[in-house]
This record gives C-alpha cells, sequence and structure tokens, in this order.
C-alpha cells in the first residue's frame, strides 16, 4: 500500500470520524431526518456538476446502478437515517464506536451466511472488538446511555456492513463522483414521506454553529469521505481500504471529547484502543486471501464481480 493510499485511508477516518460530532451538533437543533434529506439534496446538486466537470459519465452500467440503489438505501437512508434520530440522545463518541465495529459485523455476517472461514487472528479479533465495546457501553450505560437510541445505532451497524459491501459493485468505475451524487439523491428520496410524516412543523434552532456544521457535513463527510472512500477501494480492494476503520474509534472520540466536551475517561480510551487493535486484527487476517485472487479479480469486467 502506498502513501498515496495511506493518504487517502487516514483522510477517509477523519473526515468519517468528525461526522458523528457534527451530527450531534445538527439534531440537536433540527428534525433529524427533514436535515438529512436537505442534506443529501444539496450534496447531490453539487456533486453532479462536481462529476461533470471531471468528464464523468451520468450514465452508470447496471452494477453501478445497483450500487447505487443498496448503498443510497443501506448507508443513507437506514444507517444514517437511524444513526441521526439515535443521536440525539447519543452521545456522538458512543455512535462513532458502534459504527466503527463495522469491518467486524461485515466478518461475522460472511462467517455466518456465507461460510467463510476466519482465521484464528481474525476470530480473536472479533472477540476484542466486542469486549471495546461493551467495556466502553457498560461503563456508559451506567452514565445514562438510552438504551433505545443504543439499539439504533446497532442496527444502523448492520445497514453499513451491506452498504459497504455493495461498494465493490463500484470497483473500478469512472464514474464514482457521479455515483456519489447518485446514491445522495436516492437517499434524499427515501427520507423525504418518513421527515414530512414523522417531523412536520418541528421548529429549528438556528444559529451559527448549526449552519457551519451543516455546511461541513454537506461537504466533508458527505462528498468528500465518500468519494475517498470509493476511490480507496478502487485502489487497494475492500478488505484493504477497510482496514482504516481501525482509526474511527480513537478520531471518533477523540474529536467529540474535543469539541462538545465529551466524558473522555479510561475506559473510553482502553476501549477504544481493543476495539481499534480488534478491527485491525480481522483486516489484517482477510489480506492474505485477498491478495491471492486480485490478479484475477482485476481482469473482470464489473458486471462480471461479486
Amino acid at each position: 500500500m502506498d502513501l498515496r493510499a495511506i493518504s487517502m485511508g487516514v483522510g477517509f477516518a477523519l473526515l468519517w470520524s468528525s461526522a458523528f460530532t457534527t451530527t450531534r451538533i445538527i439534531v440537536m437543533a433540527a428534525p433529524p431526518l427533514t436535515a438529512l434529506v436537505i442534506r443529501f439534496a444539496l450534496s447531490a446538486v453539487v456533486a453532479i456538476p462536481l462529476a461533470l466537470a471531471m468528464g464523468q459519465s451520468l450514465r452508470l452500467t447496471r452494477a453501478e446502478w445497483k450500487t447505487v440503489i443498496v448503498f443510497g438505501l443501506c448507508q443513507n437512508a437506514l444507517y444514517l437515517g437511524l444513526n441521526w434520530i439515535a443521536m440525539q440522545h447519543v452521545e456522538a463518541s458512543a455512535a462513532a464506536i458502534i459504527a466503527s465495529m463495522m469491518p467486524l459485523v461485515v466478518a461475522f455476517l460472511g462467517w455466518l451466511l456465507y461460510s467463510e472461514k476466519l482465521r484464528p487472528v481474525a476470530v480473536i479479533g472479533l472477540i476484542a472488538g466486542v469486549i471495546g465495546v461493551c467495556l466502553i457501553m457498560g461503563v456508559r450505560l451506567q452514565h445514562g446511555l438510552d438504551i433505545p437510541g443504543l439499539i439504533m445505532c446497532l442496527i444502523a451497524v448492520v445497514a453499513l456492513a451491506v452498504a459497504t459491501l455493495a461498494a465493490r459493485g463500484a470497483s473500478g468505475s469512472r464514474n464514482m463522483m457521479t455515483i456519489v451524487a447518485m446514491q445522495m439523491a436516492v437517499g434524499a428520496a427515501m427520507l423525504l414521506v418518513p421527515a414530512m410524516v414523522l417531523e412536520w412543523g418541528r421548529p429549528v434552532e438556528w444559529s451559527g454553529k448549526l449552519v457551519w456544521s451543516f455546511v461541513y457535513t454537506v461537504i466533508a463527510p458527505g462528498i468528500g469521505a465518500t468519494w475517498l472512500w470509493f476511490l480507496l477501494v478502487n485502489q487497494v480492494g475492500a478488505v484493504r481500504a477497510a482496514t482504516f476503520h481501525f482509526l474511527s474509534p480513537l478520531f471518533g472520540v477523540a474529536i467529540a471529547a474535543a469539541l462538545l466536551g465529551e466524558r473522555f475517561g479510561a475506559s473510553d480510551v482502553i476501549g477504544a484502543g481493543i476495539v481499534a487493535a480488534g478491527i485491525l486484527m480481522v483486516q489484517i487476517a482477510k489480506i492474505p486471501a485477498a491478495a491471492a485472487q486480485s490478479s484475477n479479480a482485476a481482469a473482470c469486467e464489473i458486471d462480471g464481480r461479486d
């Protein structure tokens, strides 16, 4: 993995983790689903001209449209929708730690649903990740962590795992920014009716902090992180790209503590470190098998890939 890929991976993890802090600011002042619809719509409006300026086509292949729809449904509508609702009651750092479990969930679902073999290192990593999360959440439950919000975050991370698997359909695509724009539009369309039904008439507490957080969320995590993720998957593959998620619990807790003043106790530091180590172990365990198949995979067209 070269320096460019490492820079993209660290940049993605930093942008992705920062979104939890700005999201917490937004949902404490505005209806979450309505804010998401606006965010997705603005992201699509910004990303489409960018895609055209980059010489990309708005005409996508069947596999690319599959990625757009699954990613738009699972990541935007389900993962972000549930997370934004939950974060009215759950701290940003807690939501970030739960979401960072995504590679662990992917590995577990692969073993459970597809009988994929897990190397001993991966098994240890899965166990470590669960222990780390239980340590953090156990202490936080004693400090009043909202249980319904916690459950929504857990459901959301499963949806995020499915969205990550769907990103493989875009591997090798020359229309990455178009895919980013279209999946944002799908997310906006899917959440429009729920937002109107559930949040009609709810007030917004306008402030400079809210506006800044919203603009940042649209540009950095919304467009920037998603684009970086697709580029990273395209360059190093989904397995190696997901390795950078081990930085997410560390970044998520640190950013929330620095900007929101959220608790940053010994259990958070130790637990986040254990989760990060577990994620890294699971991803490293996958890399040799993925590398052995890379030459064959590189010769396949998008429509022929799994």
